[in-house]
């Protein structure tokens, strides 16, 4: 299926790559939870192409809990910097990964 402008890809297993934005956005996450999460770990992604590219990413941060990130990447000529832009904390498993 085609990827529609502005739209979200299929969602996808978490690989490497994603795994290290998750990383980075880690001490972001846990200042926007207003908690510190003791697992981070990346397990299923959409992605969405802008001016840049924002990441929906589904992590799995301990027992049955789970937080949905959005995070920004800038285009290469803009450094490709990272910016977590919005944080949905109480998700579970099953919960799919929605444009938020």
């Amino acid at each position: 299926m085609p990827l529609l402008c502005g739209g979200t890809s299929e969602a996808k297993d978490a690989n490497e790559e994603v795994q290290k934005i998750c990383d980075e956005m880690k001490s972001h996450a846990e200042d926007k939870a207003g908690r510190t999460f003791d697992v981070f770990t990346a397990k299923t992604f959409k992605t969405q192409v802008v001016a840049g590219t924002n990441y929906f990413v589904k992590v799995h941060v301990g027992g049955d809990e789970y937080i949905h990130l959005r995070v920004y990447k800038t285009l290469p000529h803009a450094g490709e910097t990272l910016q977590l832009t919005s944080i949905q904390a109480s998700k579970t498993h099953h919960d799919p990964i929605e444009y938020f």
